[in-house]
């Protein structure tokens, strides 16, 4: 009689990538917040208009939603590139608003756009260790 046995993911890589994606939406959920429920705020602060700020911060917080979904539970790795490329694009999106003003931002307001494609770039750099650790294990 044979038997297969099944190798689990370690459970490091699994803390790990529950760590990093989860805190991706942590940080995509709070943004989204603030985007919705302070738009006018951040107009006078960022500039723009208060309807992109809020169209951004629902899609936001449905992007957090799915994320921290990921995060939780035992979805394949083809899932966790998925968001690694949707926040790689969402930092080239970024850069590309900071540098053309293409939402009619301020100075304050570009380099925020800055800020958090940094933050958003490190996800993506910690995700896709997370996931590549995952491949070789």
């Amino acid at each position: 009689m044979t038997t297969t046995v099944t190798q689990p993911v370690a459970r490091p890589a699994l803390a790990s990538r529950r760590l990093w994606f989860g805190a991706d939406a942590v940080v995509t959920g709070a943004n989204g917040l603030v985007y919705l429920a302070a738009a006018g705020l951040l107009v006078d602060l960022l500039g723009g208009d208060a309807a992109t700020w809020r169209a951004v911060g629902v899609f936001l917080l449905a992007y957090a939603a799915g994320v921290a979904l990921y995060a939780r539970s035992p979805r394949s790795a083809r899932a966790g590139w998925v968001i690694v490329v949707a926040n790689a694009l969402w930092v080239i999106a970024s850069l590309d608003v900071a540098v053309t003003g293409a939402l009619d931002l301020d100075p304050a307001g570009r380099a925020w756009v800055v800020a958090q494609a940094v933050v958003v770039g490190s996800f993506v750099l910690l995700q896709a260790r997370v996931l590549r650790a995952r491949l070789q294990a």
